[in-house]
């Protein structure tokens, strides 16, 4: 889904070392230069809970290959095979060599990695964190979670106009772990390049070939193979996390410490954006049913509001499993009766009319929801926090037409990287920072090769719960922890517990999943109560996993 979140604390930052900028550029045929590696250093140093941390920062780009990147063409040449080209570069990924013949697409992926100055890389966690789209780039964990710089963006309002307020981050996860902030392929400071690069790059398998091999690549650079090591992915990066784990542990003998998935989604069966074109599953109804009545109660459009949430989320739940879902297998064969008596009871849990709810057949999805929930009011509620509300753009449409939170807070985001990354980082220059990829929503791929008994490959719509079941399987000692917002419509809460609970291990395997919920949407980070405690969970989560 796409991100379409005290004490005193101080930073200092210096430039320490400016290598010559290999951004790609254009040469002087006007052709796109083949991406490059790079990297800039700086200093820092921070307080945390009263104790100065020394750090330093890397931004820079790691080169990453396509699937059929062919080395071997480099081993002939090192072997004096006179049928390899006698020019290094003929034999780089991405370009043609003088037979014709291309040694496949290239991707340079840019990072941001945070280390702690002086510390034992041999005992000091590592993690690797990105956000999803597919196609967005990191920039909202960059500047929102656990950087030691974040954008401050208090309320539930469309924030105010610049300047924005970039802060100190007193929940920064440096005081326990090193940080590598990663952008796909295609976004941020991340260009591809070679013949077919948006095949190769933009889908499931192929995103997820790439950052298989960036942390490899990264692991390699520095002498990390002994750190304890974290995937932390949000939204679409949950996804790609289910399948980097896996692809780690199968293809490069690599055990991770743990999985740390932030609004998650693992198959897209349960989306609810849409499940109108795929009928006959009922699932994505039932599992935003308890995010529709959070949203309900905290915007006081419930016919009956309860003073507590939590005891009245636990109720919804049980009905949205029992009688919604059986109401809903029953399709036509519904009695008229049963149907009005399920409408009343969604009207007393979301507020929606139930004249609505029955001329719906009791199927809302999150477009409809969104805009209707507050339409007498002209207003539309917030998908990725239905905490957040804007003006409707259209009071006579069926769905909402756009994010009231987007809206409301990706300005803030944006402007205050684009200044911290050259200001802070002495990075980027003139080079425009590509939040989304272009063409990624055109090329992405969805297919998905899964892994099954007997080594065989089925291609099916994405549903990678099977590949981070493997993992847990072929590795009994990785740790899972889901984290989750009671008002995110993008990833509802309810279908993240459901799809951990439906995974294809054993029972004992369970007992490797920590699940945590907080009073927020999609990006749990905006509200500095729950990033801190996201910080706080986080940090138990690595020290209970590391050895």
């Amino acid at each position: 889904m796409r991100p379409l979140s005290r004490l005193l604390f101080s930073s200092a930052l210096t430039l320490c070392t400016v290598p010559a900028f290999a951004m790609p550029a254009t040469n002087n045929s006007g052709e796109t230069a083949r991406p490059q590696e790079d990297s800039v250093t700086t200093t820092g140093t921070l307080k945390v809970n009263g104790k100065a941390i020394a750090y330093h920062a890397v931004a820079g780009t790691l080169l990453v290959h396509g699937r059929k990147y062919d080395d071997s063409r480099v081993v002939l040449k090192q072997r004096g095979d006179l049928s390899a080209t006698s020019d290094p570069e003929q034999n780089a990924p991405g370009k043609a060599s003088k037979d014709g013949k291309e040694n496949g697409p290239i991707a340079s992926m840019f990072y941001t990695a945070y280390f702690r100055d002086n510390a034992n890389t041999r005992t000091r966690p590592l993690v690797f964190l990105y956000n999803g789209g597919p196609g967005s780039a990191s920039v909202w964990l960059q500047m929102g979670s656990f950087g030691p710089w974040r954008v401050s963006t208090p309320g539930v309002e469309h924030q105010p106009p610049p300047p924005y307020a970039l802060i100190a981050n007193p929940q920064s996860l440096l005081d326990v772990a090193d940080l590598v902030f990663i952008d796909a392929p295609g976004t941020g400071y991340s260009r591809i390049g070679g013949k077919k690069a948006e095949k190769e790059f933009y889908g499931i398998d192929g995103d997820a070939a790439a950052f298989t091999h960036f942390i490899m690549a990264f692991l390699a650079k520095y002498h990390r193979f002994e750190s304890p090591r974290y995937l932390f992915g949000e939204s679409y990066g949950t996804l790609r996390s289910a399948l980097v784990a896996n692809e780690l542990e199968q293809e490069e003998g690599i055990d991770l410490n743990g999985v740390i998935l932030l609004s998650q989604i693992l198959s897209y069966d349960n989306n609810v954006d849409t499940p109108q074109f795929n009928p006959g599953n009922d699932e994505p109804y039932v599992l935003s049913l308890p995010t529709y009545a959070a949203t309900a109660w905290y915007h006081h459009r419930l016919p009956q509001r309860p003073d507590q949430l939590a005891p009245f989320l636990r109720e919804v739940e049980q009905f949205a499993s029992t009688d919604y879902l059986l109401a809903l297998q029953e399709g036509s064969l519904l009695p008229e009766a049963r149907k009005r008596a399920i409408a009343e009871r969604l009207h007393r849990y979301t507020g929606l009319p139930t004249a609505y709810l029955l001329r719906a057949n009791l199927r809302v999805n999150g477009g409809m929801f969104t805009h209707q929930l507050e339409a007498t009011d002209d207003t539309t509620t917030g998908r990725l926090d239905t905490r957040f509300a804007g003006p409707s753009l259209d009071p006579m449409s069926k769905e909402a037409e756009y994010d009231p939170q987007s809206s409301a807070l990706s300005s803030a985001y944006l402007s205050s990287f684009n200044a911290y990354v050259r200001n802070t980082l002495h990075y980027g220059g003139e080079v425009p920072y590509r939040v989304f990829a272009p063409g990624a929503n055109e090329h992405w791929d969805t297919h998905h090769s899964v892994p099954l008994p007997g080594g065989e490959d089925a291609s099916i719509t994405p549903n990678v719960m099977p590949d981070l079941a493997m993992a847990m399987k072929t590795n009994p000692t990785l740790k899972i922890m889901l984290n989750s917002g009671l008002f995110d419509l993008a990833t509802p809460y309810y279908q993240a517990q459901h799809e951990l609970h439906h995974l294809p291990i054993p029972d004992r395997l369970q007992a490797n999943i920590s699940t945590y919920q907080y009073p927020t949407g999609h990006m749990v980070y905006v509200d500095a109560k729950s990033l801190q405690a996201l910080h706080d969970n986080v940090a138990a989560f690595i020290a209970a996993t590391t050895h």
